[in-house]
């Protein structure tokens, strides 16, 4: 009888597709980036979002003083009857402006995670101090927005252990995406920034672990306000990630492949900086996976003429936020834009 393997053949599709505007060095590079734009919009939903969008309301729900820093909590519609909950720590160094750090938790507890709030114990235990990324970008000198990803914490749905998986596949059959969806909250809360004067708009990191790392990726390549991206243990080939590892719903973008692999979504950034943080040991983002995208999104900044501003630092761990290492490429990158 005939063998039958499934995921054989569906491997076997895979390796014979090559994304139809896969990165060529000989091509022109502006067309080419032009297309690449249009198609990751067109996969991500994100104009099928837009038609949702509503008017910027806020509403502050705390603002409190802490002892280095004031802590605000506040709400907004990003589109009709989708609330964001939001965190926003300023220093209280004195300064008139600050940098930005957008956080970005993954699958933790929740953001509150990262403003040191231990809300759900003793889950919380797993990720604070060291997934305190909101206090650490205070302690370096940013003002910090901490943003509940869409699936996650406090937005979590009526299937709470399949949550991500939930939206995802609810947003695939309305012509959208979870990873645009929180994209698109991003970058509708950055327009909220300028309503803090202490804000400075013109100097923009975003950075996170794993779905927070996944979501600095994309928010930078669809937002140019972003001045530097640094995802951590998220920047990976979809060959040797997603195709070969079980993930969460989260991270796929309906018929992304036919169009693009996820290094060629470098040329959407360039030639902002871009800074991939990536575990050695990392199972489900494999390493060597990271060093062939990496090698295809440096060619396509030197093809930009800005070959300095992408970066790979390799940590010795797992799938790990690794909080010294993470906040010294913040240090590096941001003393060459000359933010801090």
């Amino acid at each position: 009888m005939r063998e039958i393997n499934e995921t054989r053949s569906q491997q076997q599709i895979i390796a014979d597709t090559k994304p139809l505007l896969s990165f060529d060095a000989e091509s022109d590079y502006l067309p080419w980036r032009e297309q690449i734009k249009e198609k990751l919009f067109e996969t991500l939903g994100l104009n099928v979002i837009a038609e949702n969008a509503c008017p910027l309301e806020i509403e502050i729900e705390e603002d409190v003083e802490m002892e280095d820093h004031r802590r605000i909590r506040f709400v907004f519609e990003s589109e009709h009857h989708v609330f964001v909950p939001c965190y926003l720590l300023i220093p209280n160094t004195g300064k008139e402006k600050y940098p930005v750090a957008i956080t970005l938790q993954g699958h933790s507890s929740g953001f509150h995670n990262s403003v040191g709030i231990k809300k759900f114990l003793p889950r919380d235990e797993n990720y604070q101090p060291r997934g305190c990324f909101g206090l650490q970008a205070v302690r370096e000198g940013y003002i910090s927005l901490s943003i509940e990803q869409r699936g996650l914490g406090e937005r979590t749905c009526q299937f709470p252990k399949f949550s991500c998986g939930f939206h995802a596949q609810s947003a695939m059959m309305m012509g959208r995406s979870l990873v645009g969806e929180r994209v698109w909250d991003i970058m509708r809360a950055i327009d909220l920034l300028s309503r803090f004067p202490q804000c400075d708009t013109g100097k923009i990191l975003i950075t996170g672990n794993s779905g927070g790392g996944t979501a600095s990726y994309y928010a930078a390549c669809c937002d140019e306000r972003i001045g530097l991206s640094v995802p951590s243990c998220a920047f990976c080939s979809y060959q040797t990630s997603l195709f070969h590892v079980l993930h969460c719903g989260c991270n796929f973008i309906p018929g992304a492949y036919r169009y693009y692999e996820m290094e060629d979504l470098a040329c959407l950034i360039a030639p902002r900086r871009l800074a991939v943080v990536a575990g050695e040991k990392d199972e489900i983002f494999p390493i060597e996976g990271v060093r062939r995208s990496f090698a295809t999104a440096k060619a396509i900044y030197e093809k930009a003429g800005a070959a300095d501003n992408c970066s790979l630092t390799v940590t010795p761990r797992e799938h790990r936020w690794c909080e010294e290492i993470v906040w010294g490429v913040v240090r590096e990158e941001a003393a060459k834009l000359g933010w801090i």
